[in-house]
């Protein structure tokens, strides 16, 4: 399949939500846009038993889940071979205590993060940027144990201050972390291990300046992050728009009149 070449003069850009004229309550086939999206029903749904059809459900969850942001984990062992591994079940899970999580799947052997993580040597979680998701991806090759995935990714080591194990230099945002807990995921019906979920307490945060707004929060127009989809398929972003919070002491009055038209209809 041809595909046209990579944008490189593409760049995020900020643009009004869909529907701006949305009320408490509205429908969504009371837009133009929610009626051809809801037009799919007419195909109908297809049901999957998930204790009965195995063969294709990781492909089907990985491609529906999405998008998924990336976890470039360094580690070290304790004989000291360095590793670097990317994980595309990650997310943060809270803020006090700063915690984020990634999974590892133990199929078809228990890789050498989960075993790494809990030497009490620490790591570092890395936010893969556009520039090196090549170097990023190579890292993911079933590699033999111990093998040390620095060496083919052309990155760039770059000292930690809390942790022995290296974060990498081209991530504008990279995490210090120790481990905060493990969780191995047993299957319900053998008993086997076929994941581990490793909770990362974050001690020290690495961003460069040149991707923080005036308010020191990152802004995603130079960011550059890269997600995870379904197959063999990556993403960026390039269309984001806001929408603001939604507090019941400005909205009150709006929502009791919207039910109020929904009861008198």
């Amino acid at each position: 399949m041809s595909l046209p070449p990579f944008d490189y003069d593409a760049h995020t850009k900020y643009t009004d939500p869909p529907n701006t004229s949305w009320t408490f309550g509205q429908k969504t086939d009371n837009t133009e846009f929610g009626r051809k999206w809801l037009e799919g029903e007419e195909q109908g749904w297809k049901v999957i038993n998930t204790a009965e059809d195995t063969v294709r459900l990781s492909q089907l969850m990985l491609s529906a889940i999405v998008p998924r942001p990336i976890a470039f984990v360094s580690s070290i062992s304790e004989t000291g071979v360095e590793n670097l591994s990317p994980f595309s079940w990650f997310n943060v899970v809270t803020n006090n205590p700063p915690l984020v999580s990634f999974c590892c799947d133990n199929n078809p052997r228990v890789k050498d993060t989960p075993t790494n993580v809990k030497n009490g040597l620490g790591f570092t979680v890395n936010i893969v940027g556009e520039p090196f998701v090549r170097n990023l991806h190579v890292t993911s090759i079933d590699a033999p144990p111990e093998f040390n995935e620095w060496t083919i990714s052309g990155l760039t080591k770059a000292p930690s201050i809390h942790v022995k194990a290296p974060r990498v230099k081209e991530s504008a945002f990279s995490m210090e972390c120790e481990l905060f807990q493990t969780i191995d995921i047993a299957h319900p019906v053998s008993g086997e291990i076929t994941a581990t979920m490793i909770l990362a307490h974050v001690k020290y945060i690495h961003v460069r300046k040149d991707v923080l707004n005036e308010r020191g929060i990152v802004d995603i127009t130079k960011y550059k992050p890269i997600m995870r989809l379904g197959d063999i398929s990556y993403g960026r972003i390039s269309a984001v728009f806001r929408l603001p919070g939604v507090a019941w002491e400005h909205e009150k009055e709006k929502i009791e009149r919207a039910l109020e038209t929904e009861e008198q209809s």
